[in-house]
């Protein structure tokens, strides 16, 4: 009897451990799936958050960007501009470089996207998110910028350049989307709705997910988690139908809105810098397996783009993807730097 109640106080024993084991495992889960805000409040940023208030199509919006003052300026001025799966946070370590190089570098997060408004209704076009970028820079007193914009932020600054060239010392598009005109591809095309659908399944699995295959080549760095944290504790929080709402929209401007077709009428000096192993597609999922195979290869895309605008140049890293500048940080700044001296 005695053996018997022994054996049923190591039971108790066993499972009160084991209770404690999954709610530390539990904790941990939770810790590694953050919930931000509905303007990823709670989500810390490199450097001061400021304020732009605007009214745009008859509503009243705030766009949040950063604006970092370098110790020894050298009197020209960058602005960073972020792709769809991105914010102005992820250009941390540019934003840090390029200060310590003189730069005053501007980063907006562009209206819809992190920390800014992300509106019920809003007519997203590049047009339209170009001119906004503009009014701020205004606002701000620079007339004249170096433009670098990465993944959609690289059809936005293009946009930005065909429409204010005189505005624009320089244009670099890292990685961008847009090289290929994926409607005329052959891809579907999915609507609002469907988009919104998809959107409100995002987590940060499917994120990686994603990530890993187009862009990272199947290679995935615990220094990317943060980026996915940030993004999927977005579509997690208080405000994530809302969030899921706005990526819906401004996938359909991607998909609509192509640039490519417009290349031949850039006049400003322009740099491409594309990660080989990019194979970034909107779209790619929902086309035929023969369609799909042809899209998303931007080693041929990057040098289609170089020869289509005038006196382009033309940075490739062979063995990089989607995101040199996290993938590779000094390899990318250095020739970045390279790109902005000549």
């Amino acid at each position: 009897m005695a053996r018997a109640h022994l054996r049923g106080r190591r039971t108790r024993v066993a499972a009160g451990l084991a209770g404690l084991a999954g709610a530390l495992w539990v904790c941990v889960a939770v810790a590694a799936a953050p919930v931000y805000g509905p303007e990823l409040e709670g989500f810390e940023y490199p450097f001061a958050v400021e304020r732009h208030a605007f009214v745009s199509q008859g509503r009243e919006l705030s766009m949040a960007f950063m604006d970092v003052t370098p110790r020894q300026p050298n009197g020209r001025t960058v602005v960073l501009l972020h792709g769809k799966n991105f914010c102005g946070a992820t250009w941390e370590d540019t934003i840090r470089e390029l200060s310590a190089d003189g730069f005053r570098v501007i980063v907006p997060d562009q209206i819809g996207f992190c920390r800014s408004t992300k509106p019920a209704q809003y007519q997203f076009t590049f047009h339209q998110l170009a001119a906004n970028t503009h009014a701020l820079l205004a606002a701000r007193g620079v007339t004249r910028a170096t433009v670098i914009g990465h993944s959609m932020g690289g059809m936005l600054a293009a946009r930005y350049a065909l429409m204010y060239p005189e505005a624009v010392e320089r244009l670099v598009m890292v990685s961008p989307l847009g090289l290929e005109d994926w409607k005329a591809e052959g891809v579907p095309y999915a609507t609002v709705d469907q988009n919104f659908a998809n959107e409100r399944r995002t987590t940060a699995e499917s994120l990686r997910a994603y990530q890993l295959r187009y862009y990272y080549n199947g290679q995935w760095r615990p220094e990317y988690d943060r980026w996915i944290g940030m993004t999927a504790g977005l579509y997690a929080g208080p405000g994530g139908e809302r969030v899921a709402w706005n990526q819906a929209l401004t996938t359909d401007m991607i998909f609509t809105q192509p640039v490519v077709h417009e290349f031949g009428l850039l006049r400003v000096p322009t740099v491409l810098m594309i990660g080989g192993l990019d194979r970034t597609a909107p779209g790619a999922a929902r086309a035929s397996p023969e369609v799909a195979a042809r899209l998303g290869r931007y080693p041929d895309l990057g040098r289609r783009a170089a020869a289509a605008i005038p006196g382009a140049r033309l940075i490739e890293f062979p063995d990089l993807g989607h995101s040199p500048q996290v993938e590779a940080p000094a390899r990318f700044h250095e020739a970045l730097r390279d790109a902005l001296a000549h």
